[in-house]
């Protein structure tokens, strides 16, 4: 392509784009040692202090944090007094950077950077040759997906996401048999648990530490009503009221089968209540993604990968609502009702029940 041929107002706008994705991917790493090392938390309980003082504060090495200081500050994430010498976070900033934070500490999700960089390679062989990257490559995918979702599960799982279900809190009070496939590490089941103790709650996951963890968390609970097991769901067993299935589906090798599964195992009246990224299946409707590229991203370094490399079906993050409907229909679900719970931006939840017999 010729010079004459070229917008070069936009070619220097697009360049201009590139160097701060290049900035932001960057801080993106800062954002997750920040969080790592707790230096947000640390930062958000403090006066404006100096490098030293946040460094004997957070126990960290200072020449260390000075150093992330000056990353953060130049993003424009803290603020620096250069006549004290002193760093602040301001409160605005700390809302989405902090613990204290719960659902909205979007610096927990920067963790997956280092999660993603570490498989490149393997991602990169993919590209050439087809199919994809084991789950044993991730062996900190257990622990990141846990934190991220247990602030979630806190503080919306109850008293938000159950009532999406007509009158499911109620029946979960008098006592109904309920399952939860890739329960990770069971902390969605051992809340359900401690809040419905007349209903009898059922994990499964594919993975060993996940239901390891997920057996300990009950045990301290005391729980009762809480039991998992080491199954592939789409096998699984048994018959149930209600099923969930939250922000997993898309990431199975067989979720057909596993949803046919899942219609096969409740009962009449019974209720699938199934979280999933709220996306279109058309590219052209997802351009207003809040959260679009990363999404994409997600899938590309795990949840397509992992399932293509157990020869799955690859649905990807953003398989979309149309593809999931499409897919419950045909598992055998005709009533199918889409809801929202305020201030999750990630995940629409569909309540399903399957057509009874006459």
């Amino acid at each position: 392509m010729t010079t004459d041929t070229v917008d070069l107002a936009r070619q220097e706008e697009f360049a201009g784009r590139m160097v701060q994705v290049l900035n932001d991917a960057c801080l993106g790493y800062l954002c997750s040692i920040g969080h790592r090392t707790g230096l947000f938390d640390t930062l958000a309980g403090l006066p404006p202090s100096t490098s030293a003082e946040i460094a004997t504060a957070t126990g960290l090495n200072e020449r260390y944090v000075r150093e992330w200081l000056g990353g953060m500050t130049v993003g424009g994430i803290t603020e620096y007094s250069p006549d004290e010498g002193t760093y602040r976070l301001p409160p605005e900033h700390a809302a989405t950077l902090t613990r204290a934070a719960g659902p909205d500490n979007l610096a927990s999700f920067m963790q997956n950077f280092a999660l993603i960089g570490n498989v490149e390679d393997e991602v990169l062989e993919a590209f050439r040759k087809g199919g994809g990257v084991p789950y044993s490559s991730y062996p900190r995918f257990q622990e990141l997906q846990a934190e991220e979702t247990s602030r979630v599960y806190d503080a919306a799982l109850i008293d938000a996401v159950v009532p999406l279900a007509p009158g499911l809190t109620e029946r979960l009070r008098e006592g109904i048999d309920a399952l939860d496939i890739g329960t990770g590490q069971g902390h969605a089941v051992n809340l359900l648990a401690q809040a419905f103790p007349n209903s009898r709650f059922r994990g499964l996951d594919m993975s060993e530490t996940g239901i390891a963890a997920a057996r300990r968390e009950a045990e301290h609970l005391g729980l009762s009503n809480a039991h998992f097991d080491l199954v592939d769901s789409a096998g699984l067993t048994g018959s149930y009221d209600l099923i969930t299935a939250f922000d997993v589906i898309h990431d199975l090798a067989r979720p057909a089968e596993t949803l046919a599964a899942v219609a096969g195992a409740l009962r009449d009246g019974g209720t699938f209540l199934m979280g999933d990224i709220d996306a279109s299946s058309k590219l052209e409707e997802n351009f207003d993604l809040a959260l679009g590229p990363a999404l994409y991203t997600f899938s590309v370094f795990y949840c397509m990968t992992v399932s293509l490399g157990e020869g799955g079906a690859g649905l990807g993050t953003v398989w979309g609502r149309q593809t999931a409907q499409r897919m419950l229909n045909e598992a055998g679900f005709t009533d199918i009702t889409l809801r929202h719970v305020e201030g999750d931006i990630i995940n629409v939840y569909y309540v399903a029940r399957k057509a009874t017999a006459a």
